[in-house]
């Protein structure tokens, strides 16, 4: 692909388009939309599940002062989340690789980028999370612990209300003794209908499920701009044989001399010159000087492959897990409220861990391999739609080559004019071409990854 700062100032794209900007307020419109529907699936009467009047699992007590409050739980999982977003993204980004002379606009565009897609991704984990759990908990009508305190049953007329399937041993006739059998919500002689409401909807839990949306989806965030993962190297890269898991590689490497004799530490399974026998019949016997450079070599790599990777400092790692163990303790708190039954705080955990993680990997770049940064901008042509034959939002869906082969290939960069972003800008055409113009280049792939342009193979814009 070409660089962008090798094209004359006049040519390089300045600006997010119109389009793409309409595109993102587009997906904050539908975050609001979605997140109001939430809100009003809240106020829709939940199937009320049959139950018990003697099942000591909805005889809880209900909790008059919650540990962790609606309030508070908004001010956790979303305020503390966009604060910390806004301080790394202007504080942190866009890092130390900025290279110098760079203009300050520029570096303040990939900073307003970065918090944008910190916050959009936020966005949309926890209203993923709040839609989900929303409509579980009205679908599914779970009692909730503390449902018989909230209820106020009407025992005095208990037969009036069973309901479903009674086995004779438990007696059906009205006149009989109540023996455990399920009733229906219309025993409750409650008045305040909201709160009566909420008592059957238990599953899943809603403050489980949006904590974890949030602040793991901060613990990912953070992971990812400060690096903060377990130590790994490409597997290409790791040595497969028994001389990888040496003590000191490097010391073999000063015995490759001509007269090297093979000890301990040089006869290395699976590198020997001749076999054991051989060895054993000649322990001075020089090793041929092709197997010795060879050795030498090896060895320099296992010791490159164990430098390439490296713990990171444990308070960074403290810094990253604290936002999960904050997601752990609103949650348990469900339970010693009485809110909650074990497997709905656990199951609406799960909810929002996937849709931190999701949310996470769709607006930004893998912790391991992204450097911190996030996805880059859509593309003009593709900001609201790309279609079939196309494998990215990224690139331009109209303009194709054919390379030294034969072979189509998009072509090295594309006609959309978006946002420059540091050390990764989204490539464009130059502004002042024109429909029908004619622009002249050539494919080299023999440079690697660079690609130059020549006067060699004409296409038409």
């Amino acid at each position: 692909m070409p660089d962008m700062d090798m094209l004359p100032p006049r040519t390089r794209p300045k600006k997010m388009s119109v389009v793409v900007i309409l595109s993102y307020a587009f997906d904050w419109l539908i975050m609001v939309v979605v997140g109001l529907i939430g809100y009003f699936l809240g106020e829709v009467t939940p199937n009320k599940r049959p139950f018990s009047l003697l099942d000591p699992n909805i005889a809880f007590p209900v909790t008059q002062h919650e540990t962790v409050n609606s309030g508070l739980l908004l001010a956790l999982n979303s305020g503390v989340p966009i604060v910390i977003i806004l301080v790394v993204a202007l504080v942190f980004v866009p890092g130390r690789t900025v290279p110098e002379g760079t203009p300050k606009s520029l570096i303040w565009k990939r900073k307003l980028w970065e918090l944008h897609m910190g916050w959009l991704g936020l966005a949309l984990s926890l209203i993923s999370a709040w839609i989900i759990t929303q409509g579980m908990k009205n679908l599914f009508g779970k009692p909730r612990p503390d449902l018989l305190d909230r209820c106020m049953p009407d025992v005095a007329n208990v037969t009036a209300h069973i309901v479903g399937f009674t086995s004779p041993l438990l007696g059906t006739n009205p006149g009989s003794k109540y023996n455990g059998q399920l009733v229906s919500a219309t025993i409750c002689t409650n008045s305040d209908k909201a709160f009566l409401d909420d008592g059957f909807r238990s599953y899943p839990s809603g403050h489980a499920s949006s904590a974890a949306a949030g602040l793991i989806y901060l613990s990912f965030f953070l992971a990812s701009k400060f690096a903060i993962t377990f130590p790994f190297v490409p597997q290409e890269t790791i040595a497969r044989d028994s001389s990888a898991v040496t003590a000191f590689p490097s010391r073999l490497a000063r015995r490759t001399g001509a007269g090297a004799s093979l000890s301990a530490d040089t006869a290395y399974e699976g590198m020997r010159s001749r076999s054991v026998s051989a060895v054993d019949d000649d322990v001075s016997s020089p090793l041929d000087p092709a197997v010795m450079k060879q050795i030498g070599v090896h060895n320099s790599t296992v010791a490159a492959v164990r430098r390439q990777a490296a713990a990171p400092p444990v308070y960074l790692l403290l810094l990253a897990v604290l936002p999960f163990f904050l997601a752990v303790f609103i949650a348990s708190s469900r339970w010693f409220d009485f809110r909650h039954h074990g497997f709905d705080i656990l199951f609406g955990f799960i909810i929002g861990t996937i849709t931190a993680y999701f949310s996470f990997q769709y607006y930004h770049m893998p912790i391991r391999a992204g450097g911190g940064w996030a996805w880059g901008p859509r593309s003009h042509d593709k900001a609201f739609w790309a279609g079939l034959g196309s494998w990215s939002y990224a690139s331009d869906k109209r303009h194709w080559l054919r390379n030294d082969d034969g072979e189509e290939m998009q072509r090295p960069y594309m006609s959309g004019q978006d946002i420059e972003l540091g050390g990764l800008r989204q490539r464009g055409a130059s502004p002042v071409a024109k429909p029908g113009d004619v622009r002249t280049y050539h494919v080299n792939r023999d440079e690697g990854s660079r690609t130059t342009l020549e006067p060699q193979e004409s296409e038409r814009i």
